[in-house]
């Protein structure tokens, strides 16, 4: 192909004849605005929305609804291929929010949209016209909107954003979000700058699609020639610079000047394309003939095997255990369905045993009709009478079966589903005639969800581990689904329940001293009389949850969501709530005695009757708490927003003494007082007059004081 050749415009020549401007930007730089103003529009435009609907989701007072599915499919889509850390509590959204971020999302590409239109259509977006801008192709013409995807699409973004990603996919920095972003910016301004190797720099996407970027005010004063039109040909220098780039040979001039390799290429890839499809064919074809033989031979093998378990054989029972084994080792549907249900029907011990041995062999493949089997008794135990004592033996029997294969596939059983599963007995005061132990067992991404795990022993065990991508806190975790469960007087002591769904579950009287449920979603639970000493609760979301009785002294419940909880004589002796959101939470009758509520949110509280003796308060939002009668002794209340608090017949001094004629003379006693050092209690209601002379005295702030 040959240089294209240009030549001036005869009724543009007296114009072109008029002085540039001396201050005009070069094409490059403003090429290089037009670009990052296009950017920042349609950032902005999923930005501003998504930043609305984040505050209207911090906001308390709105309605909850679940989140969009859509905005869940594509979170999933863009969160697990970069690794993004895993984020719960989003599941439910105030109502504005699902519709704002469904504008953030559709905004962004319909401005994109409307920007690909524009270049195809006019071969100039809006700040590209500001900019004066413009997209030709090798006619000088508009690109027209096919040859615009492809450009923008493949060589623009698609081509060094994937370099940028299989870099940092496997470099040591990864899932470090910081440097894929640096590297695919890098990429995408590098290519958009061309090749050092070439006389005048031509952007990559330019060259695959064969378009020019030229300044628009050139359109009409530049036209390129056929190499016969050579006429008036203006210098070469004189043209644009990325005007002027030698030519690229175009697919259409291939074709003109070469047809016999076009056909050459065309017959080729046809009959390349010919032999693959015989050649699939022909493979399969013969995996299926392999797949009927193969079943045709399992089917006569477990036909032989069944005859044998056939109680009139004549079998020894050696020969019978030897068959079951067998067909534990077919590992197929219907092996495993005859095991599932040969299981109940067994009396023999030793039998039962060898299915059980068997069932274990086949592994995670044989859960679900375990599965099936355990709903079916379950069901059976609820609604027959007559038989009831027999179902439940089988029922015992069943669920062995499956705390065996938990057991024995430990790390391996992700995505198993056991919802609605009966595990455990029926209540608490029940004597089941089986107890599911899984201590110190991987069950990272078992599906429990409206399961019942009464009475389990799952010490040390795990319901979380790092996914493909072997790190923690990304997208791909594997964490199990514990929603809706029941787990009374289940043993958790030190499992790892880190980010687990367990909203709606019904823990109570359960033990989880030292369990890590850090992020855990935990909305609704009942936890009461449960045990969490020293228990890791940060950023746990409890809104909700009834926790009546429950002992969580030395929990760590830092940044932890306890909205409207329900937290009635709980003890909480040594409990770290700092920055914790506890409005609306009942305290009633607590006991948070050296307690850590610095900087929390105490609105609307009540901690009527609460011992909070030695707590730290300080920068505390107590606006409208209810501390009736609360003893508040050493209570360090310095910065704490006291509007509205009630403060009848709370205790902040010990009351041995008088505190009119005493308090001030006895150091024992000021040490046992609270802190109001510059506290204002001017706004705080029901203060009696020993109270406001103790807050006088002591440094407060009131209206009344001196």
């Amino acid at each position: 192909m040959t240089t294209p050749t240009v030549r001036r415009n005869i009724n543009q020549s007296s114009q072109s004849q008029e002085p540039e401007k001396v201050n005009s930007l070069p094409l490059g730089t403003r090429r290089l605005a037009a670009w990052a103003v296009e950017i920042t529009l349609v950032v902005a435009s999923g930005l501003v929305p998504f930043g609305m609907g984040v505050y209207a989701n911090s906001r308390s007072d709105l309605n909850r609804v679940p989140l969009n599915p859509v905005l869940v499919v594509t979170e999933r889509a863009i969160a697990r291929p970069l690794a993004l850390p895993v984020s719960y509590g989003i599941n439910n959204v105030a109502s504005p929010t699902n519709f704002l971020w469904t504008i953030a999302l559709l905004a962004p590409i319909t401005l994109s949209g409307w920007h690909l239109y524009l270049l195809g259509k006019t071969g100039s977006t809006l700040p590209k016209r500001w900019f004066r801008v413009r997209v030709v192709n090798e006619e000088g013409q508009t690109p027209g909107l096919g040859v615009v995807v492809v450009r923008e699409g493949l060589g623009r973004w698609t081509a060094p954003v994937s370099i940028a990603y299989i870099l940092w996919r496997y470099s040591f920095t990864f899932p470090n979000l910081g440097l894929f972003t640096f590297l695919a910016v890098l990429l995408v301004l590098g290519e958009g700058m061309g090749w050092p190797s070439q006389k005048r720099r031509r952007s990559f996407h330019d060259q695959l699609v064969g378009t020019y970027t030229i300044d628009a005010r050139d359109i009409n004063r530049w036209v390129k020639t056929s190499p016969e039109n050579t006429s008036e040909q203006l210098p070469l220098e004189n043209v644009q610079e990325v005007s002027t780039c030698t030519q690229p040979p175009s697919p259409t001039n291939i074709i003109r000047r070469s047809p016999s390799f076009t056909l050459f290429v065309v017959g080729l890839t046809s009959m390349i394309a010919v032999l693959s499809t015989l050649v699939g064919t022909q493979i399969y074809i013969q995996n299926q003939e392999s797949l009927r033989k193969m079943e045709q031979i399992n089917s006569q093998k477990f036909l032989e095997l069944v005859k044998e378990l056939n109680p009139s054989s004549g079998v020894t029972n050696e020969e019978r255990q030897r068959a079951i084994l067998a067909l534990g080792g077919m590992n197929d549907t219907q092996s495993i369905k005859f095991l599932v249900d040969l299981l109940v029907k067994e009396t023999d011990p030793s039998t039962i045993d060898t299915i059980q041995q068997a069932l274990a062999n086949i592994g995670p493949k044989a859960i679900p009709e375990l599965k099936r089997m355990n709903l079916f008794l379950a069901g059976e135990v609820e609604s027959v009478s007559t038989f009831r004592n027999i179902r439940q033996q089988q029922l015992s029997l069943n669920q062995q079966a499956i705390n065996k294969i938990l057991s024995v596939y430990t790390g391996k059983v992700k995505d198993i589903d056991l919802s609605n599963a009966q595990l455990g007995s029926k209540s608490s005061e029940e004597n089941s005639l089986f107890k599911l132990v899984l201590d110190n067992t991987d069950l990272s991404g078992v599906v429990f969800k409206s399961a019942n795990l009464n009475q389990a022993s799952l010490k040390a065990s795990r319901f979380r581990s790092a996914g493909e991508d072997g790190r923690w806190d990304t997208y791909d975790d594997a964490i199990a689904d514990l929603s809706k469960i029941q787990m009374k007087q289940a043993n958790l002591t030190e499992a790892n329940l880190s980010r687990v769904l367990m909203s709606r579950s019904d823990l109570s009287r359960s033990i989880l001293n030292k369990a890590n449920m850090s992020h855990a979603k935990l909305v609704g639970t009942n936890l009461s009389s449960t045990q969490l000493i020293g228990s890791d609760l940060q950023k746990t979301i409890l809104e909700d949850a009834i926790l009546t009785g429950a002992d969580i002294s030395d929990a760590k419940l830092m940044e932890a969501d306890l909205y409207a909880a329900n937290l009635g004589r709980v003890s909480a002796i040594g409990t770290q709530l700092s920055h914790a959101n506890l409005t609306n939470t009942d305290w009633q009758g607590a006991d948070l005695s050296e307690a850590y509520l610095d900087n929390a949110n105490l609105t609307n509280a009540n901690f009527s009757a609460a011992r909070l003796l030695g707590a730290v308060l300080r920068s505390t939002n107590m606006k409208n708490a209810n501390l009736r009668n609360a003893d508040l002794s050493r209570a360090d209340l310095r910065g704490a927003n006291l509007e509205g608090a009630d403060f009848q017949g709370t205790i902040l001094f010990p009351g041995k003494q008088d505190p009119r004629d005493q308090f001030v003379q006895t150091s024992d006693l000021g040490s046992q007082a609270a802190i109001v050092q510059g506290v204002d209690f001017s706004q705080a209601k029901n203060l009696d007059p020993q109270q406001l002379a103790f807050i006088c005295t002591k440094g407060g702030i009131h209206s009344r004081c001196p």
